[in-house]
């Protein structure tokens, strides 16, 4: 059986977010095995699975984001949407906007320090829209 919802996380601040309580709260009961994707419908953010205790690991993720793919490149010619646009793309390309997770005894089976991440490379990125698909 596949069920899916669409829903929308609410506007944060450029930076990783944990999420998974705000995910969860959105699926409704969860089958006893079975398989959740995540995609978050746009260009300009990510999905990650990563430590879910210490917030300084968010801090940091979003430094290491930063670093890698710095505003204001004059080699990006994409940047009718402010300097934060087109690093925004491109981070997204090497997080990732999607997320597979199994589904055991009706809980997601995720490790005991691992959250799912919201990864807003946006300054003002807005809400996001998530598709959830639950395959059991």
């Amino acid at each position: 059986m596949i069920r899916q919802v669409e829903f929308r996380l609410m506007a944060r601040e450029r930076g990783a977010h944990l999420v998974t309580d705000e995910v969860v709260a959105h699926l409704g009961s969860l089958p006893e095995t079975g398989l959740l994707h995540l995609l978050v419908k746009h260009t300009s953010c990510g999905l990650a699975l990563n430590e879910n205790y210490d917030p300084d690991v968010r801090h940091d993720m979003a430094v290491v984001m930063d670093q890698l793919v710095p505003e204001g490149n004059s080699r990006f010619r994409h940047t009718l949407e402010g300097r934060d646009d087109m690093p925004a793309h491109a981070k997204s390309v090497l997080s990732g906007v999607s997320l597979t997770i199994p589904i055991t005894g009706h809980r997601l089976n995720l490790g005991t320090w691992q959250g799912i991440y919201l990864l807003e490379y946006r300054n003002a990125g807005g809400s996001r829209s998530i598709v959830a698909t639950i395959v059991s």
